[in-house]
């Protein structure tokens, strides 16, 4: 269903198109064009670096756009796979899900061959690209509704060599933390079919609401091409935490569905507690406001564990039911079971 215009096994450097077939109004024989390219350099692992899962996720598509244009072939061991937007529509569109087919891609896989557009490529990334790739990276941001503090994250996968690859390349992005995370939303994600595939899976949250600073952007560059340094892709050496001069990674887990807090009413959010600081038990880091009723009290959002707020609501209007905080807690994933 789903055509490349390059190969993605010759040496060298080849920017190209992956071509999805479908149908709208104005057009019965139609492609949604996804742009990628391959950087092969010869001997060596390969990754595939991807970023737009959700549309109005930026940072990491800015990322891999750079090293599209940047890199050459002969200055990469291996080969890199780059796609730096997934969802087109969505990015265009600044929404978190597609406007062709109104789906979460990050909740399309394995994906159906002869599906939607969302559920195509997520077939295709399935059953093509993620058998020939040793390693995943997937960046993501807390898109228009979430801010994170900018961090790398993984899920708890079993202890074991992909576990403990997966800490150590998590690590190498250089963020203040790194987190654990829960699938708390549903099934169906991509680091979840590429985890499942055996591979080394590295993903973000690289910051969220609609203002991306200067910090997160060279955060999410300078962390990629550190990742990628360490995974023995590119001629620099990886940096550590230590040589920047820099603390250690703290690293935090939110892998119980109580560390994340949903707003049990519609309203505006306050957000009170700041982000990335330490809260404790019973602590109010957020309340919702009645814009119809000013003359009733707010309803308090409150830690129900002591921990670190590790990601906050964005707009302030907020849907009963939406996340409006997230907290985390000290954790060694070296030496969890």
């Amino acid at each position: 269903m789903i055509r490349c215009s390059i190969d993605i096994n010759a040496p060298g450097r080849h920017l190209g198109h992956l071509y999805l077939p479908y149908s709208h109004n104005l057009a019965g024989w139609a492609n949604l064009m996804v742009p990628i390219a391959v950087v092969n350099g010869g001997r060596g692992p390969t990754t595939l670096v991807m970023a737009g899962n959700h549309g109005d996720e930026y940072p990491g598509q800015v990322a891999v756009m750079r090293l599209m244009r940047e890199l050459r072939a002969e200055s990469v061991k291996g080969r890199l796979i780059l796609i730096p937007t997934l969802t087109m529509p969505a990015a265009k569109a600044g929404t978190r899900l597609s406007p062709l087919d109104g789906k979460n891609f990050n909740r399309s896989f394995p994906g159906v061959e002869d599906g939607t557009p969302c559920e195509s490529l997520a077939h295709h990334l399935t059953t093509v690209l993620f058998p020939v790739a040793d390693h995943v990276i997937d960046i993501h941001t807390g898109g228009r509704g979430v801010d994170f503090v900018p961090c790398a994250h993984m899920h708890l996968v079993p202890r074991g060599a992909q576990r403990d690859a997966m800490v150590a390349a998590t690590e190498a992005w250089n963020t203040d933390f790194c987190f654990l995370y829960a699938d708390i939303a549903g099934k169906g994600l991509l680091p979840v079919e590429a985890e499942n595939q055996g591979k080394v899976v590295i993903t973000t949250e690289m910051g969220g609401s609609e203002n991306v600073t200067a910090q997160v952007h060279s955060l999410t560059q300078k962390g990629l091409r550190n990742v990628l340094a360490h995974l023995g892709h590119l001629t620099e050496k990886a940096s550590s935490r230590q040589e920047l001069g820099l603390p250690p990674t703290r690293w935090v887990q939110s892998l119980a569905w109580e560390d994340y807090r949903f707003a049990p009413e519609s309203g505006v959010y306050e957000n009170i507690a700041p982000l990335g600081s330490a809260v404790a038990k019973g602590q109010v880091v957020g309340a919702i406001h009645f814009l119809e009723r000013p003359d009733r009290e707010p309803v308090a959002i409150a830690a129900l564990e002591a921990g670190i707020l590790v990601a906050t609501r964005a707009p302030s209007v907020v849907g009963q039911g939406d996340c409006v905080a997230v907290i985390g807690h000290e954790c060694d994933p070296r030496s969890m079971p």
